[in-house]
């Protein structure tokens, strides 16, 4: 079994009844959250991370109906991404040049249909097949749209990609979108907007019926529904919502390369979608806000942000497949039965080892990192160079030691689960 397959029965039963206060309580806290980040956070730079971590939380969420919600391993989906945002940006170009009386606002509306499009065309041959055919069929796909952008330079614009002008049309609601606070709006809008829609879709009929596809493709043709069919539907809407995606990042950045199709997309919001947890509808969005940061903040500080990306997710498969999410249901589970207080040593002593091994892999990580470059490395009030053996000592004595006590907090939690009655 591999952790996908550990992570992907995490995921929360759609049709579970719950109150209706606790079913809107989310979204009005995903509301004032949007609405309070803008004073939180008001520099440019804040309005351009925020404006990254929207738009990635879309196409995070669209790639989990996929994976998460059907069991669909892809390694293409950043083609319906791409897709879309070159089919807005067209239309971006085309309002400017023709003067055409459509907002600016509305062009994440025409990545999606062009997503839907494209995932209506080429799912058909791709939903085929299931399991590990469809994820080579997708990586194939994937490859030769990256190619196609850099032959069709009328439809990509080649290397140099295409460029366009969001302050171009009349205004909706009054909204300049020349500003990165007035992107935000926009950006922030279609974020809530988009994931309400892929939430109330996880609660139709097909949504469902995709769960029973991806935990037991064989059972449901008994109900009468060919698994197929179901796939493609999916796959479909799912495309529909990366395109929307799209459609954001041309009017965020106003320029868009065929880069965009590349396997380095894809790996991304798979990055994004697992880390964040596939167990739970929130869990890509946590995967979002967390890649997003390490990307714009963390390589501010290290060139070695994308191996410490790398590790994080190594570690996740290890000790939580089902993501950050699976830690925080396990933590409300315990809440809600009370036990919480029983457990919460563990829950220390765990986070402790975790820093332990962090810090000594941050380490060597930062030692190896500067070994050619000559610079010391200041850490707690000490001066490490790369060609003294006190640091290389230091860190791996923190690596045994973090790994001693996880193996050690490993081992008493089988024996207390072993113990413990039935």
């Amino acid at each position: 079994m591999t952790a996908i397959d550990r992570a992907l029965p995490a995921m929360r039963p759609v049709g579970v009844r719950s109150s209706p206060l606790a079913a809107v309580a989310p979204w009005l806290l995903g509301a004032a959250i949007l609405l309070a980040l803008p004073f939180v956070f008001p520099s440019r730079t804040g309005f351009t991370i925020m404006n990254a971590i929207g738009i990635n939380v879309v196409f995070a969420l669209s790639y989990n109906m996929l994976l998460g919600q059907g069991g669909m391993l892809s390694f293409g989906h950043a083609v319906w991404f791409g897709l879309g945002g070159f089919a807005a940006m067209h239309m971006m170009v085309a309002i400017d040049k023709l003067a055409l009386p459509v907002p600016v606002f509305l062009l994440p509306l025409v990545g999606f249909a062009a997503g839907l499009l494209a995932g209506a065309v080429l799912g058909w041959p791709i939903c085929r097949r299931a399991g590990t055919p469809f994820a080579m069929i997708t990586l194939g796909i994937g490859e030769l749209i990256a190619a196609a952008g850099l032959m069709f330079v009328t439809v990509f614009g080649g290397e140099e990609g295409i460029k366009g002008d969001r302050v171009v049309g009349p205004m909706l609601f009054g909204l300049d979108l020349g500003p990165q606070g007035g992107v935000y709006w926009f950006i922030a809008f279609w974020v809530f907007a988009a994931a309400l829609a892929m939430w109330a879709f996880t609660r139709t009929p097909l949504g469902r019926l995709s769960l029973a596809v991806r935990d037991n493709p064989d059972r449901v043709p008994f109900i009468g529904y060919d698994p197929q069919r179901v796939r493609y539907l999916v796959f479909m809407v799912a495309s529909g919502f990366a395109g929307l995606a799209g459609g954001m990042a041309a009017v965020n950045y106003e320029i868009l390369t065929p880069q965009i199709f590349g396997a380095l997309t894809s790996g991304n919001v798979l990055l994004m979608a697992f880390i964040g947890g596939l167990g739970a509808f929130y869990g890509p969005i946590l995967g979002a806000v967390l890649i997003v940061l390490m990307q714009s903040m963390l390589s501010d500080y290290t060139e070695g942000w994308q191996l410490y990306v790398g590790l994080l997710f190594m570690g996740l498969v290890m000790f939580a497949p089902g993501g950050l999410a699976s830690m925080v249901e396990g933590g409300a589970r315990a809440v809600r039965r009370g036990d919480w207080r029983e457990r919460a040593p563990a829950w220390a002593s765990g986070a402790l080892a975790f820093a332990v091994l962090a810090a000594g892999i941050v380490l060597l990580v930062e030692l190896a990192f500067r070994a050619h470059g000559g610079g010391a490395l200041r850490l707690a009030g000490l001066t490490l160079r790369p060609g003294d053996a006190m640091g290389w000592i230091i860190g791996i004595a923190l690596v045994s030691l973090g790994a001693g006590l996880l193996r050690l907090l490993t081992r008493r939690g089988h024996d207390g689960d072993t113990a413990r009655p039935a």
